[in-house]
């Protein structure tokens, strides 16, 4: 376990426990989906099969942030220390086009605003799908059991059943108008105009039909078959842009992973189109030049760097990072220790600055995450999402299958690094992470949260490293934000801290809740691992431990 932070400033106390186990470890956001991978360890399945399992199960437990219509991002930590990222993010259909949405601002935070929500709501919002490919693909590769046999929890789940959550309950509501626009998901979500309860029982037939296909035909039900056929028919029907061909010509990408280094710890995470191991590797290198341990957590120097290493990512963000295979991203150059302390010296302890980019050249909060390991030493970090609570909200007739709005992480301004083109990969701050000392894993981590994923994941890096806090810590801790506009602090700051900041130039804005429920494994010299999942959502760690009897055991009387 870490030493206790000798400083914190900002005092808080963790709601959740963390599990310990030493033969497997799955943690997500619901604890039916935790149940659904550690099913498959216990099986005999590996990492991989687990994480698959508990992202099916997920899209019906959880199908306000992910489905197999959305995308995503799969970090894999092999047992033989290997790493790969699979990316299967949604891309824009052939016949997008820069110009496609009216947009309506240009200031920071209203960037994505467009007349009528066209890039949030309908058909109009929905991407090329990547999700199903990329979690099958994944499987065939790297897994050890059927798909047929990774999708049972998940058809049990929707066909009997499952008792609806707070938290979904609550989301259901805030997005009621929304959904009740689709007349398959008003049925589903709000039966009689109302939102479902927590405690109402939520079965859905049509989908665990749908998963029950996958399970047969395997992508091919979406990318060449039936599925597909319903999904292009909808689009069709209601303007969207999403063919056949689109469909038939999906593919997934896989992507060496961006790696830097931290007070003798190996950062790796996703390279673009993710922002996350480019800026985070980024930021940790301007942290270094400081002490930051000493300052104390949610101290007003600590919180002031951060922000100010926020605002300096995000500049640089802005203009020089999008898919690779559209924009030219100086990669080398953002992650380049001498280019951060460039920007580290220009930063004043006692003044909030603005910052332009120092190179030439809004996504949305609901997604989910998991985090999984087994035995044997594969290590799985998956983000993925259908973007938007309930993504477009549109259900694709007779499927039970949600749709993406995937469309709203691009720039509808034309010209742009991140401007729509047809076939482009959509940009994501995403940030499934993992944290090495010499060649053997310390942590693996994610959250949901758009804009707010990659600067909370360095806050959980930060918290550990520095702030030498426990896993549990880590991932409950209060978080702050900007990306250079207000500064957001979650209500565990100190209203002192909050003052001090104020007086420094930061326009301080209070926030309940900063990204979404972050969930985490640490590993042990001794092969022990720890899991964690904070307040934000509904995360649930599983551990397994002990193991079959010892060889030529003999039960006798």
């Amino acid at each position: 376990m870490n030493a206790p932070a000798i400083r914190r400033v900002a005092e808080f106390a963790c709601e959740k426990r963390p599990a310990s186990g030493s033969r497997g470890m799955v943690v997500t956001n619901h604890p039916l989906a935790s149940a659904a991978g550690s099913q498959m360890l216990l099986a005999g399945g590996n990492a991989i099969d687990a994480a698959v399992a508990a992202l099916f199960a997920l899209t019906v437990a959880e199908p306000m942030m992910v489905g197999v219509l959305g995308g995503g991002l799969s970090h894999i930590r092999l047992a033989d220390g290997s790493h790969r990222i699979i990316d299967n993010l949604s891309t824009a259909p052939g016949r997008a086009a820069p110009d496609m949405y009216d947009c309506l601002s240009d200031e920071i935070g209203k960037q994505r605003d467009t007349r009528d929500r066209e890039n949030v709501v309908g058909a109009k919002a929905v991407a090329v799908p990547g999700a199903l490919k990329g979690w099958c693909e994944a499987l065939e590769r790297f897994g050890s059991l059927p798909l047929a046999d990774v999708l049972q929890p998940a058809i049990a789940l929707a066909a009997r059943g499952f008792t609806v959550t707070p938290y979904l309950s609550n989301c259901i509501g805030d997005n009621a108008a929304d959904l009740a626009r689709d007349p398959g998901l008003a049925a589903m979500l709000l039966p009689g105009g109302t939102p479902l309860k927590p405690g109402a029982k939520l079965v859905q037939g049509a989908y665990a039909e749908s998963l029950r296909l996958i399970a047969q035909q395997g992508p091919g039900a979406l990318y060449d078959g039936a599925l597909g056929t319903a999904l292009t028919g909808c689009m069709a029907t209601h303007g969207g842009l999403i063919g056949q061909d689109d469909l038939a010509g999906y593919r997934t990408e896989t992507r060496e992973p961006i790696r830097g280094s931290y007070r003798g710890y190996e950062i790796v995470g996703p390279p673009p189109p993710s922002s996350s191991g480019v800026h985070i590797a980024q930021m940790l290198n301007i942290l270094e030049g400081y002490e930051i341990g000493a300052l104390g957590f949610g101290s007003p120097d600590a919180v002031h760097l951060l922000a100010e290493a926020l605002k300096i990512a995000f500049a640089d963000r802005a203009v020089a990072t999008a898919d690779p295979a559209f924009v030219k991203v100086p990669v080398e150059k953002l992650i380049d220790k001498r280019y951060a302390a460039e920007r580290r010296a220009l930063i004043e302890m006692n003044r909030a600055r603005s910052w332009a980019a120092g190179l030439s050249g809004g996504e949305s909060a609901d997604t989910t995450h998991v985090t999984v390991a087994d035995a044997d030493g594969n290590v799985v970090s998956a983000t993925q999402t259908i973007n938007g609570l309930f993504g477009a909200c549109v259900q694709i007739p007779g499927t039970g299958m949600i749709a993406n709005n995937y469309m709203f992480n691009f720039d509808p301004h034309p010209g742009r690094a991140l401007s729509i083109a047809p076939g482009k990969r959509v940009f994501t701050s995403m940030a499934p992470m993992m944290v090495l000392k010499g060649d053997r894993i310390r942590y693996a981590l994610g959250l949901p949260g758009a804009l707010r994923i990659f600067p909370s994941a360095l806050q959980a890096i930060v918290n550990l490293i520095d702030h030498r806090m426990s896993l549990q810590e880590a991932v409950e801790a209060p978080r702050v934000w900007t990306e250079g506009g207000v500064l957001e602090l979650e209500e565990a700051i100190p209203e002192a801290v909050a003052r001090e900041l104020a007086s420094r130039g930061h326009r301080i804005v209070r926030s309940p809740r900063i990204a979404g429920g972050m969930n985490a494994i640490s590993f042990d010299e001794d092969g022990t691992m720890a899991g964690a999942a904070c307040w934000r959502a509904d995360g649930t760690p599983v551990a397994i431990s002990g193991g079959l009897a010892r060889a030529g055991a003999r039960f006798s009387i």
